[in-house]
């Protein structure tokens, strides 16, 4: 079995429907919830949740993860522990409904006037182990991203997390582009990846290229040597799970830069998913 495909679609247009046909369009039937009309899926009503998922069974598209918001770079270390327990719990009875297994979080930026590391590192691992212990009984994974919070400074301070936790229920999703972003350097996104591979179950497709100002931008993922570097790398390895784009040339959550044109947004949406099933194909 190879690669499957997925993405973040809120990217392409807010609307849940706008969402399913652009899926549609690139032949894909699954999402990665993020945004439905500028709400985080893990934070619909009962009854906003229960119309989304109708809708997405009656045009066949499953969910293969939750963009959740827990531990992320909205949420500090100072943030209420139980926001994030909250929003697991409210979650998990949702993921078993739409036979999801991945729940995407982060490991908790530190404070606006900083805690020592060891104080930050300490807590993050408290909070994520009793996360972790939720969503193993559960029969579901957190899976942490390589951006914002502890885990984010680099794969050593990841592998920690790993080590620290040891749980089957907190694995990582690796993203192909991040720290290019983070680090201004296209290197740094293989190092990390051949750091931290064992523990890869799923994967964010993002891409950067050097521009004229020698600082690296969003591109195209054909246009960014690490991709097929690493979907090779992957194909080697055995790797047969889904690969989820999230092209951040005309949105970006966490900038605060949403669609304003889902004409072009969506043209680039399925470029995007094009060239990566292109790349893929080449791996």
């Amino acid at each position: 079995m190879g690669f499957q495909f997925t993405g973040f679609a809120d990217e392409a247009t807010k609307n849940l429907k706008g969402q399913i046909e652009v899926l549609k369009k690139v032949g894909w039937s699954a999402i990665e919830t993020r945004l439905v009309e500028g709400k985080n899926f893990c934070d619909l009503t009962d009854a906003e949740f229960e119309a989304a998922w109708d809708t997405l069974q009656s045009a066949g598209i499953k969910i293969v993860g939750y963009g959740s918001q827990i531990a992320n770079w909205g949420r500090p270390i100072t943030t209420d522990f139980d926001v994030d327990i909250n929003e697991l719990e409210r979650n998990i009875k949702r993921m078993r409904k739409t036979g999801t297994k991945f729940i995407r979080v982060m490991s908790y930026p530190n404070a606006k006037e900083p805690w020592p590391e060891a104080q930050w590192k300490a807590e993050v691992i408290r909070r994520l182990k009793e996360l972790s212990a939720r969503a193993r009984a559960a029969d579901i994974v957190l899976v942490h991203e390589n951006c914002n919070g502890y885990g984010g400074l680099g794969p050593k301070q990841t592998l920690e997390l790993i080590e620290a936790i040891d749980n089957p229920a907190f694995k990582l999703v690796f993203d192909t582009g991040n720290n290019t972003g983070h680090d201004n350097e296209l290197e740094s996104t293989w190092r990390f990846y051949e750091a931290v591979k064992d523990h890869i179950v799923h994967v964010h497709i993002k891409s950067y290229k050097k521009g004229a100002d020698g600082k690296f931008a969003t591109c195209f993922p054909d246009e960014d040597a690490n991709q097929l570097k690493i979907l090779k790398d992957l194909k080697k390895r055995g790797y047969n799970g889904y690969i989820s784009i999230e092209p951040h040339l005309k949105a970006a959550v966490h900038a605060g830069k949403d669609v304003d044109d889902v004409e072009a947004a969506t043209a680039v949406w399925i470029d995007y998913a094009k060239r990566i099933e292109q790349l893929a194909a080449k791996a």
